[in-house]
């Protein structure tokens, strides 16, 4: 098994870096580009863009501010938003960004997660699931900035993904996002055990000891936003990412 990878996801919104709590109340905390400025001098893993201006309301991606991100960034990005075409990923993918996230699209017709990675390889697709009451019988996945139930079960979604040819599968916390109480292992590990191909938990990591947990669960990525954007129980913004040491604890 592979080392777990940590992940640092940006939220952005008409160019402004953001922060939500359950997909709701965006937050102001800085500048994006910037933002990516800094974690490159941090030696980060992958980092994950999801622009979610772009995913509410089915527009264009912003092919404008996805160069910049793919011109500033020293570390391989994932990617996603509004992203609704075989065209738009290979033009994304020709910017240079390593990997798109799609998910409404996808969702919606499992034979584009086919189709994109048939045009672009598996590796360079991953399929993003929403997913609300994850921990209890009735988990849902959602799409459009959880506004839209498909009443569809994650699990099965999950293999339907996996037999389309996707690379990987991100899990997003709907419940948790925001709210630093941790993941929810045991839902991300019951996807994990369904697939084969690599599985990202996202949502609810609100410490070093969250992702450790996570890693310890045979997880790909251990991604998250809180914890690498706000310090101390004021939520100064201050964009941080684990040393070398922190790093060799969590996926120790």
């Amino acid at each position: 098994m592979l080392r777990t990878r940590i992940i640092p996801c940006l939220l952005v919104q008409n160019n402004r870096l953001v922060k939500t709590t359950k997909f709701k109340n965006p937050i102001y905390v800085g500048d994006p580009i910037n933002s990516v400025r800094i974690f490159n001098e941090k030696s980060v893993d992958e980092m994950m863009i999801l622009d979610i201006s772009a995913s509410s309301g089915c527009n264009e991606p912003n092919y404008s501010l996805i160069e910049l991100f793919a011109a500033e960034s020293r570390m391989p990005v994932c990617y996603g938003g509004g992203v609704q075409s075989i065209d738009q990923i290979k033009k994304i993918i020709g910017m240079g960004i390593e990997k798109i996230s799609i998910s409404s699209a996808a969702i919606a017709s499992r034979k584009f997660i086919y189709e994109a990675s048939s045009a672009v390889g598996s590796q360079s697709i991953a399929v993003t699931m929403d997913v609300k009451d994850s921990h209890t019988s009735k988990a849902t996945v959602w799409t459009h900035n959880a506004t839209v139930n498909t009443h569809l079960d994650p699990i099965s979604l999950a293999l339907q993904i996996e037999a389309e040819g996707a690379g990987e599968i991100i899990v997003n916390s709907i419940d948790r996002d925001g709210m630093r109480n941790g993941y929810d292992y045991d839902f991300i590990s019951s996807i994990q055990e369904t697939v084969s191909i690599p599985v990202t938990g996202l949502g609810g990591a609100g410490s070093i000891e969250d992702l450790h947990a996570l890693s310890k669960c045979n997880i790909h990525g251990a991604a998250a936003a809180s914890i690498f954007i706000f310090k101390g129980k004021f939520n100064a913004v201050l964009l941080n990412y684990p040393d070398k040491e922190q790093k060799q604890y969590i996926c120790s």
